[in-house]
């Protein structure tokens, strides 16, 4: 006989399992448009469609918490698919999460391939973090506390902008202006798969890649803090780009730290950020404490 305790957790794992299945099976792994209808909300305030840019894909959604701090610290969500799909009303889930733990949440959509490629989709993320700063106190957060975060493709540009200055001195800001970032599943050095090569201007058969594209390229002492969080069963992006930045930024002098799930592949890291979900790793409890540590 199951006790309650057992049964419970049972019942929860058939219960995601079977909202899982068909999440993966009818949207595919960039969609989550059911898992965001079984998100609750935690009495957030959105508001939609902000333009950081004049163009069409250059939007942004803001997210603040029910019971907002004076000036709220401010996290920046990149979202991953592999820089060719995706779309910021697709992650409702993250900036719930997010809102949940005080934070102000803004999801931009930036431009994808095969409209533009490399470094087109980096300069749109450094283009909405200068708004971000630009407007900081107006969506109630800090313009000193903004942090950068991003899953998969979302991570390779979050850490671009973390790590190559270049992007934000073209907008008018120097690193200076993210306190820390934190990145989930990214690709930091990296050979981008066949059906890829095309974002960062590749031939199919070509295996040699620009150095620009490679966050690792960057790795040095002097940027802001790095939180790295992988699944160990990652056959997407392997768990080694995590391992392989981590230790190129210690041997500059920087600050980096890596957090890596043993049980976890691909899409459940940034799943588990969902209510629903958070059975799957720590990942909302890992990066917040992260967050509120960079003071």
């Amino acid at each position: 006989m199951l006790r309650a305790g057992h049964f419970k957790r049972w019942f929860r794992l058939a219960l995601s399992l079977a909202l899982l299945t068909p999440l993966f099976l009818i949207l595919g792994c960039t969609k989550f448009d059911l898992l965001n209808a079984t998100v609750l909300s935690h009495g957030d305030a959105a508001t939609k469609d902000v333009d950081y840019g004049p163009l069409s894909r250059q939007k942004l959604d803001v997210y603040r918490p029910a019971k907002p701090a004076p000036a709220s610290r401010i996290v920046v969500f990149f979202y991953g698919g592999n820089w060719q799909t995706g779309d910021k009303n697709d992650y409702r889930f993250v900036a719930h999460a997010l809102s949940s733990r005080g934070f102000v949440a803004v999801l931009p959509d930036y431009r994808l391939y095969p409209e533009v490629t490399f470094p087109a989709f980096v300069q749109d993320a450094a283009l909405a973090v200068r708004w971000v700063h630009d407007h900081a106190q107006e969506i109630g957060g800090d313009a000193k506390h903004i942090y950068l975060m991003g899953h998969s493709a979302g991570a390779h540009i979050a850490t671009l902008l973390t790590l190559d200055e270049r992007y934000l001195q073209e907008v008018g800001l120097d690193r200076t202006a993210i306190r820390a970032t934190a990145a989930l599943s990214g690709p930091y050095d990296f050979v981008p798969s066949v059906g890829d090569r095309g974002v960062f201007s590749m031939r199919s058969d070509q295996t040699s890649t620009d150095p620009n594209m490679q966050p690792i390229t960057f790795a040095n002492g002097d940027s802001p803090p790095l939180l790295l969080v992988h699944g160990e069963k990652d056959t997407t992006v392997d768990v080694k780009n995590a391992t392989r930045l981590a230790t190129a930024i210690k041997n500059a002098g920087g600050e980096v730290r890596v957090v890596t799930y043993p049980k976890r592949a691909h899409v459940g890291v940034v799943l588990s950020l969902a209510a629903s979900f958070r059975w799957l790793a720590p990942t909302l409890n890992d990066v917040a404490k992260f967050f509120q540590e960079q003071n």
